[in-house]
């Protein structure tokens, strides 16, 4: 019984002896695996130089000493020698809401790609649909300038080509009996005087004259000039008066029929010169000061495979509500008469633009109520940045306002990012439209903002602060924020803090202070929150 019990106890000796070793080599495993990563975590913050530390809202405003940025209270944060930014234990800084941080194997795994931002001159090919029409000026309407009935017609109808001269029809009026008598009267006159010995000069010269108006009213009532020759060689009277065609043209409108009675102004033909017609553009506002009058436009008829020089007419375009667009008038030579009305054509317009700052329409991010693109930080932070578009030609688009020449973007797999920096600014809170507190330069959701009144309108525009104490402290003086001195008081620029003691620290600035004027004026205003750097 005895040796049992021992047998027992020996084997849960050795058990316990087993376990401690166990124990013992795991604890000892685990010490050597903490401090093999405390020494590298230590050797890597040790190989990292803090160069000066920011103010994350305004990185202007740099200090050799950690401390307090002087707007809204914020700590400031150091600058690496890599460039990283963070606190004392390597964290990241204070950033624009919707910033993400994607290492370099997820930005190849969704295949993003940057490319540097550069300014430079665009030549932009403007393309447009233009329809023939005819040229107003050259249209003529043959009307009756008497009574009567139409006694035949030829077989010209609409949109038969004509030439100047060609018969059209043939009429009968009373009228003309009266007119044709007088004019033969004046011809019979006028070879008497030219038989007299010698000729009286004077009844020579007031015979002509009457023969000029007689032979004008035959015209002016509808006789053409080749049948007015006619009787005035046979003398003979006649009541078949011929109508003809006073242009070379196309029939655009007929309106008689034989044994047709008409009255005085009824209307008959109407027939365009096409020899010179109109070419009908329509083009959006703003390009409409690329067609200067006089400019020379090619004209293409993809039909008739050839190319016309058109030129803009002076004559402004005319905006029609309907389609919301200018109606552009080109004026085009046309040999042959080829081009017709209502006949498309297509015109190109090569325009030299001024010289601009353009990116890829994929790398901009339309959300309908602000356009965003995303900023490459370095390190794989890629920051939004709200921007202003111009024009838009193919794959190109024109930044009017939040790039800089030299700054990289993200040009492919911008809607990825996009998703990831939307659910970022939510979970801070950033559900809207942001806008910069011009105090402080922090970005505040302006939905929520306005909701909660922390907003003022100076000068027509509406301004939102992060807090209470930044919107009193604009509205105690606006003009300090929005980059106006007063009268009594310059604002005083980061350049001018160069060397001032600050909460021991002393501040330093860069010597440009770009950007547009909203942006001057936050860092104006953030400088003149520190009451303390005035005198």
């Amino acid at each position: 019984m005895w040796g049992a019990l021992g047998q027992v106890l020996a084997m849960k000796r050795a058990v316990i002896i087993a376990v401690s070793l166990v124990v013992v080599v795991t604890a000892f495993l685990a010490g050597s695996w903490y401090n093999q990563r405390a020494s590298l975590k230590t050797s890597a913050m040790g190989a990292r130089k803090i160069l000066h530390y920011v103010d994350p809202m305004h990185p202007a405003y740099t200090s050799d000493k950690p401390g307090i940025a002087p707007d809204c209270g914020m700590e400031l944060v150091p600058v690496y020698d890599d460039g990283s930014t963070g606190g004392a234990e390597g964290g990241a800084a204070s950033r624009l809401p919707g910033t993400v941080n994607i290492s370099a194997e997820r930005q190849h795994l969704v295949g993003l790609k940057v490319q540097l931002v550069e300014k430079r001159s665009v030549a932009r090919s403007l393309r447009a649909l233009g329809r023939v029409a005819v040229d107003d000026r050259r249209v003529y309407l043959i009307n009756s300038a008497a009574a009567g009935w139409v006694r035949e017609i030829s077989s010209v109808t609409v949109g038969s080509i004509v030439q100047k001269g060609q018969k059209l029809a043939t009429f009968y009026s009373p009228e003309f009996l009266s007119s044709q008598q007088a004019y033969f009267y004046a011809l019979n006159a006028l070879d008497r005087f030219m038989n007299q010995d010698p000729p009286n000069a004077d009844q020579i010269k007031l015979t002509r004259a009457n023969i000029q108006q007689y032979g004008d009213s035959l015209r002016s009532l509808g006789m053409g000039e080749s049948q007015i020759e006619a009787i005035g060689r046979t003398r003979t009277l006649t009541d078949q008066i011929e109508m003809t065609s006073p242009t070379s043209g196309i029939v655009i409108a007929r309106n008689l029929y034989p044994g047709q009675r008409f009255d005085r102004a009824t209307e008959f033909y109407k027939i365009a010169d096409l020899s010179h017609v109109w070419i009908l553009v329509d083009i959006y506002e703003n390009e409409a000061g690329y067609f200067k009058p006089g400019a020379r436009v090619p004209v293409h008829s993809s039909n008739l495979n050839r190319t016309y020089q058109a030129t803009v007419s002076d004559a402004p375009p005319i905006f029609e509500s309907a389609s919301r667009t200018l109606k552009l008038r080109l004026e085009v030579d046309n040999p042959g008469q080829v081009l017709r009305p209502d006949m498309f054509v297509h015109l190109e317009l090569l325009v030299e633009l001024p010289s601009a700052i353009t990116v890829p329409v994929d790398a901009v991010v339309d959300s309908g109520i602000q356009r965003t693109v995303y900023v490459d930080k370095g390190n794989g932070i890629f920051e939004p940045r709200k921007v202003e578009t111009g024009w838009r030609h193919g794959d190109r688009v024109e930044i009017v306002k939040g790039l800089t020449p030299g700054e990289r973007i993200v040009v492919s797999g911008t809607f990825l990012i996009d998703s990831e920096s939307r659910m970022r600014a939510a979970a801070a809170g950033i559900s809207g439209e942001t806008d910069k507190d011009p105090v402080c330069g922090m970005e505040v959701d302006v939905g929520k903002a306005k909701a909660a009144g922390r907003h003022s309108v100076y000068n027509g525009n509406i301004y939102v602060f992060c807090i209470e104490e930044c919107k009193h402290r604009f509205d105690k003086d606006p003009r300090r924020y929005v980059g106006e001195a007063t009268d009594k008081e310059a604002v005083r620029r980061p350049k001018d803090l160069q060397g001032v003691e600050w909460q021991g620290a002393t501040v330093t600035a860069p010597e440009t202070w770009g950007g547009s004027r909203r942006e001057m004026g936050t860092a104006s205003g953030a400088v003149g929150r520190g009451d303390q750097l005035h005198d």
